[in-house]
């Protein structure tokens, strides 16, 4: 993976990890009630869960890439019409609404890593994500470990960080997307749109 397509890469992981689903509100309802230290726990969790699907992915990709030439570019043209779907989904979906959790506040540390693992998991949207928007920052003439290994490194680092940072700010958060969160939504839905839209054409 050359340098500008790592850097193209990163910007699309903030997005991505910036984008309203069932792991950030989960870690946003966990950093408001039990503070941003035990909810670490939490974002752990999913960061395991989001790596093992990732890895699914890639295994799904390495192998039709070797069955066929073309299979890349099939990829990018299907998995650009899913984001382009994706992106209608979410500008179409109301405000998120943080729900209320009733753990206890003294909750296991295990008990919210596995919380966090568990959604991450059992998403099977995540998967068909991966598998949709993985290929298009893929170089074939490259070796494709080393490209799967930095691409999983990076969006779970990112995750981590972003999720980290949503549980820090969870009280004011809350506020705010309760807010705007229509805009919100039809900001990311925009941007999956248009990157539907641009990505497949892009080699």
């Amino acid at each position: 993976m050359s340098l500008h397509t790592w850097l193209l890469y990163l910007v699309a992981a903030i997005g991505l990890s910036l984008t309203p689903g069932p792991n950030s509100l989960l870690v946003m309802t966990h950093g408001a009630l039990h503070g941003h230290r035990k909810t670490a726990w939490t974002v752990a969790g999913g960061a395991v869960g989001f790596a093992a699907l990732i890895a699914l992915s890639m295994l799904g990709i390495g192998a039709l890439l070797q069955a066929s030439a073309h299979a890349l570019t099939v990829l990018k043209l299907v998995g650009g019409g899913y984001l382009i779907w994706l992106g209608i989904q979410l500008w179409r979906a109301p405000p998120i609404h943080l729900q209320a959790d009733t753990s206890p506040a003294d909750a296991r540390r295990a008990t919210l890593f596995r919380q966090g693992l568990l959604t991450a998991a059992s998403n099977p949207k995540a998967l068909l994500f991966y598998g949709a928007f993985l290929p298009q920052f893929i170089d074939p003439s490259r070796p494709l470990l080393a490209q799967f290994i930095v691409m999983t490194a990076t969006f779970v680092v990112v995750e981590v960080l972003v999720e980290m940072l949503l549980a820090l700010l969870a009280q004011r958060i809350r506020s705010l997307l309760q807010r705007v969160g229509k805009a919100f939504n039809r900001v990311c839905g925009g941007l999956f749109v248009a990157m539907g839209l641009a990505l497949p054409m892009t080699r």
